[in-house]
């Protein structure tokens, strides 16, 4: 039936879900055990909100279920295409996917501390980067002792590798 003969109230609108971080096409979609338990987890979290659904207006229900589902359909994917690293068999003293550095950048007094994690567990505000991000990129395959230099534009960033463990 043509949507012109559709009552205008009868009509759901399509849910507006905001994509998850970028995995460029042909990445691999590389995660830490704790990174797929906590995908799983997001899901359950899914899962159980939309089993506890409440709206007087069965209309709003169906767009709040219709969002979830949607939400639930590109979570699934990440769920699917992950690849689980397990960190004891990353080499010990290189810098390689699910390592935590400890670096000193530039001349600071005081080393930061990282670890390079799947593109769904990235986190800085808990010091938790990509392996795709530019640091991450730079990084790898470095050890103990190595410099890297990050180029900003006009500024330089140099990374000293302090530690390298995987936890």
């Amino acid at each position: 039936m043509s949507r012109g003969f559709v009552k205008e109230e009868d009509q759901e609108e399509i849910p507006m879900v905001p994509p998850r971080a970028d995995l460029p096409n042909g990445a691999v979609n590389y995660v830490t055990k704790i990174g797929y338990t906590n995908l799983l987890a997001e899901r359950n979290v899914f899962l159980v909100e939309k089993e506890s659904l409440q709206h007087d207006n069965e209309n709003e229900r169906r767009i709040a279920s219709n969002l979830i589902n949607a939400k639930l359909q590109l979570l699934n994917e990440r769920i699917a295409s992950a690849k689980i690293v397990d960190l004891k068999d990353q080499p010990q003293n290189e810098i390689r996917f699910g390592a935590t550095i400890t670096v000193v950048i530039d001349n600071a007094e005081t080393p930061q501390q990282f670890q390079i994690v799947g593109i769904d567990e990235a986190n800085i505000a808990k010091g938790k980067i990509s392996f795709l991000s530019p640091i991450a990129r730079l990084l790898i395959s470095k050890h103990v002792g190595d410099i890297a230099t990050l180029q900003l534009g006009k500024v330089e960033r140099v990374f000293k590798i302090i530690e390298i463990s995987y936890m």
